[in-house]
């Protein structure tokens, strides 16, 4: 699996309205426990990166990315318009 294709995950367990969906209910539970989560998994990343193994840090890496996703669907900011800032970046 790829980014994209992950965010469209997101996008479609967002569009279905599963109760069971982790996706959903981080939503339901708001900005706040959202960037909450965030702050959560990118202090395990760091953690990991300067005393874990290589397979944690992968581990946290994924879990970072998926909560930067749904923190960025959540503020309605889609890979397109992160892709544009990144081409100004070149």
């Amino acid at each position: 699996m790829n980014i994209e294709e992950l965010y469209n995950i997101i996008n479609t367990r967002i569009k279905n309205k599963n109760k069971n969906s982790y996706t959903n209910n981080l939503l339901k539970l708001g900005p706040k426990k959202i960037a909450q989560k965030f702050s959560e998994e990118s202090n395990e990343l760091v953690i990991d990166y300067l005393v874990g193994s290589k397979k944690r840090t992968i581990e946290e890496a994924a879990d970072v990315i998926y909560h930067l996703l749904v923190l960025l669907r959540s503020k309605k900011i889609s890979l397109e318009e992160i892709n544009k800032e990144l081409s100004k970046r070149k």
